[in-house]
């Protein structure tokens, strides 16, 4: 394929990024309202969203740290444990403050210790979610530290999503960040009530990435970057054209510092990168016919959302991506930051 060639699309939405709030949030804001019409913010802040009115809060935070004249949509989840009120949470739902909640099993990632340790305690918020149609984020890890940690996610499809798709076969789910064959078996097994995310580090790095040349805390994500084969099985169903997969970056920035540290904080800063690095996946898997379906078209139809009216073009024109950005007094790293990227927006 020739430099300079365009490719056009409807605009995307990133359903599955971390704002944070304060002054990680008015750093990073703007990186997705450029490139994306709508995203869907994970709640896990600190305290995290676990009401209708902490929702809105948070929501007019993100609209106030998005630079004026980017036309986009924050959409809300809500942090799901067994503190959150049944009628509150289907009011939300209703009144549009939020769209789905979101299910972290405790301390399986950033924040998630005031997750849930017995998930059958929710049970009957999935329930009611099924009956109004509310849509279950998941994110699908157990936290059992003697499971081996390569190993979580299929552990957990095992022990617990698939007992939540059987006992509730009407429920909307997302499984979020898939990235093992595992769940890429388990989404074609399931019927259309069953979709997946899929970010663009588990389409292009496996788990050798974590140790090229010495330990790199920037490819550190949960869940973990996983064995070729797992990669392999991701990349292809993120290509493959089917409804059931569509993008979410799950960007999550965090201070260079804490990166860096002695115990380095879990997650990729991928917001300014990530539209590049996927045209760039898709065309080297000569499938650039499905990008748009998989970046603009499926996720929208999982979460009932019109399609977004605008569009955005893609240039085959090689940059250097930035190192990094500024967040007070420290800096972020972006993924793939420093590199020359095929594909720019125009």
């Amino acid at each position: 394929m020739q430099d300079n060639i365009e490719l056009t699309i409807i605009k995307p939405d990133d359903w599955h990024v971390h704002f944070r709030d304060g002054v990680i949030l008015e750093s990073v804001a703007q990186y997705t309202a450029k490139y994306f019409g709508r995203a869907l913010l994970m709640p896990n802040l600190s305290p995290p969203l676990t009401n209708s009115n902490m929702a809105n809060d948070y929501r007019q935070h993100v609209r106030n740290a998005v630079p004026n004249g980017l036309n986009f949509t924050p959409i809300m989840s809500c942090y799901l444990n067994d503190t959150v009120d049944k009628d509150d949470l289907i009011d939300g739902f209703q009144k549009k403050i939020w769209h789905s909640a979101k299910l972290y099993p405790a301390h399986a990632t950033t924040n998630s210790q005031y997750g849930v340790t017995d998930i059958t305690s929710l049970y009957p918020y999935f329930e009611c979610m099924q009956k109004h149609g509310m849509i279950l984020n998941i994110h699908g890890e157990v936290s059992d530290k003697a499971i081996d940690i390569f190993d979580r996610e299929k552990i957990f499809i095992a022990r617990h999503l698939s007992k939540i798709r059987r006992d509730f076969p009407e429920l909307k789910i997302v499984l979020e960040h898939i990235t093992t064959k595992d769940a890429v078996d388990f989404i074609y097994a399931c019927q259309d009530a069953t979709a997946a995310t899929i970010t663009i580090q588990h389409m292009i790095l496996n788990r050798n990435a974590l140790f090229d040349g010495g330990l790199r805390p920037h490819h550190y994500c949960l869940p973990v970057v996983k064995r070729e084969e797992h990669r392999q099985a991701v990349l292809k169903a993120a290509i493959s054209g089917d409804s059931r997969f569509f993008l979410g970056t799950d960007s999550a920035p965090h201070h260079k510092h804490l990166k860096e540290s002695d115990c380095g904080c879990a997650g990729i800063f991928s917001a300014p990168t990530a539209l590049s690095l996927y045209t760039q996946a898709f065309e080297e898997e000569n499938a650039l016919h499905h990008f748009e379906k998989f970046a603009s078209l499926n996720g929208a139809r999982f979460y009932n959302l019109p399609i977004n009216k605008e569009k955005i073009t893609l240039v085959k024109s090689p940059y250097q991506a930035p190192l990094s950005i500024k967040a007070n007094d420290d800096d972020i790293i972006v993924f793939a930051g420093g590199q020359h990227l095929s594909w720019a927006v125009a």
